[in-house]
């Protein structure tokens, strides 16, 4: 694949993302928040939450950064601390989406492994205080960002554009950063989302077969409501956190690749496999 088939994929991939992932998410935010889906005060904040995180992923990652920015270079989000700004900004929707869906899949294994603790963490008081606390606590793990970053020019005494300083990505603090950020915002998801998934499933597995023995019939015999409900469960938790593992992995794995194997394809050949499995896990990401 050249260099000019993967840029022509962008230009077309990423405006039909944005035409299509603002309104459904626009319209899913609106439904979710008029509490009429039959879901707890808890599992409505954490979607809502997630939606939102959703959406401004799509409007500052995908049509800020990879959209607007292309198609005007030099338009004033391309001066220097604009573009510091929402690159920052880039990294925080990431991981605000990321955690979120972590949040949910933990709040999902709390109901069904740990009924003690139900009553006191599964409540909508609660879902909005780990919200808030991540909200922050992500706010903060990336201020190192703006700082990552210098003026590409100076034209006139204004600075334009963002480029890497040398310093930052030559010095082991940014290289312990960069592979903290990777396993903060993959790597650490992936196997937290992983376990409370498995565990979750085991339970609801050996209570659905506690279940057949104790009302003697046969699995698929009779209708069972309560049976249909951790059925329906598991496909939204499955649905939800699944899809995510799914569509990052190839990010996940290009990155650790590139990483290891030290490789900078920006400075040679665009149509280096490295590059073009970069872009790929970038756009399923998104």
């Amino acid at each position: 694949m050249s260099k000019l088939t993967m840029l022509r994929i962008k230009e077309i991939y990423y405006p039909i993302l944005a035409a299509v992932a603002v309104p459904a998410n626009l319209m899913a935010m609106l439904i979710l928040s008029r509490g009429n889906c039959g879901l707890s005060k808890c599992i409505s904040v954490y979607m809502v939450a997630m939606v939102t995180a959703d959406l401004l992923v799509i409007i500052i990652n995908v049509m800020v950064y990879r959209i607007f920015n292309y198609h005007f270079p030099f338009s004033f989000l391309y001066h220097t601390p604009m573009c510091k700004f929402f690159l920052y900004m880039t990294t925080v929707t990431l991981d605000v989406s990321v955690w979120f869906t972590v949040s949910f899949t933990f709040d999902r294994f709390v109901v069904i492994y740990c009924q003690k603790f139900k009553t006191m963490y599964c409540s909508g008081r609660t879902a909005i205080t780990v919200i808030t606390t991540f909200t922050v606590l992500i706010f903060l793990k990336n201020i190192p960002v703006l700082f990552a970053f210098e003026p590409e020019q100076i034209i006139n005494h204004v600075q334009w554009g963002c480029r890497a300083r040398v310093v930052f990505i030559t010095s082991a603090p940014s290289a312990a950063f960069i592979w903290f950020y990777s396993a903060w915002g993959v790597w650490l998801p992936f196997t937290l989302i992983a376990l409370f998934n498995s565990l979750t499933i085991r339970r609801i597995v050996v209570a659905n077969r506690a279940r057949r023995g104790l009302r003697g019939q046969a699995s698929g015999t009779h209708s069972d409501p309560e049976m249909e409900n951790r059925r329906k469960f598991i496909l939204l938790l499955f649905f939800i956190s699944g899809s995510f593992i799914l569509l990052w992995l190839t990010s996940a794995v290009s990155f650790a690749t590139i990483k290891l194997a030290n490789i900078n394809y920006y400075r040679g050949d665009h149509t280096d496999p490295g590059y073009i499995a970069t872009e790929t896990g970038t756009m399923l990401k998104f």
